[in-house]
């Protein structure tokens, strides 16, 4: 019994399962992003896109997400951030390598936006609200909602005949690495 324990916590260790959820128990790896909802809890996944959440963090310590609009969200599809320009135009300035990885996009994984350059990547990302599977392996996939999707269902939408550019969008009002939360 002791030695099915050992290997069962063994895998669970492995997998990196604690007793609790895995967003509570690496902060380093958490984002908390804050609109006018509330608050939405990203557990990112260095595992599959070590450079983009990298550099997540790094344009996060830096402040440079707060206050930056939800310039393009589609009922249905996606809501995307990022871009200091507010128009996706814009970005840091600094591209990402692609790190195109298995985790599907489904609701709630967070991916980089990109051109048609799959090495485009910068600082605006996108929040799924539904599965689409047409981006598997076409885009980096760096994180999942872990709570907080509700908020994400409330950002102002887009209209569809202008690809859900939005009107007086909504926005980040802070974004957080859980460890250097306050």
């Amino acid at each position: 019994m002791p030695f099915r324990f050992s290997y069962i916590a063994a895998v669970f260790a492995a997998a990196g399962v604690s007793g609790g959820s895995a967003a509570a128990q690496d902060l380093e790896n958490t984002l908390y992003l804050d609109v006018d909802g509330g608050r939405v809890t990203i557990e990112m996944r260095p595992d599959v896109a070590p450079m983009h959440v990298a550099r997540i963090k790094e344009l996060t310590r830096q402040g440079f997400y707060d206050g930056l609009t939800f310039h393009r969200v589609i009922d249905g599809f996606m809501a995307q951030t990022g871009d200091p320009r507010g128009d996706g135009t814009g970005g840091s300035g600094q591209n990402i390598t692609a790190e195109f990885n298995q985790m599907p996009f489904e609701r709630g994984v967070v991916g980089m936006a990109r051109s048609q350059n799959p090495n485009s990547g910068d600082s605006q990302f996108f929040i799924m609200f539904e599965a689409a599977p047409h981006l598997n392996g076409q885009y980096t996939a760096w994180g999942q909602v872990v709570d907080g999707m509700e908020h994400v269902d409330g950002i102002k939408k887009g209209h569809a005949a202008m690809n859900g550019s939005v009107q007086d969008p909504d926005k980040i009002l802070k974004m957080q690495v859980a460890a250097d939360a306050k």
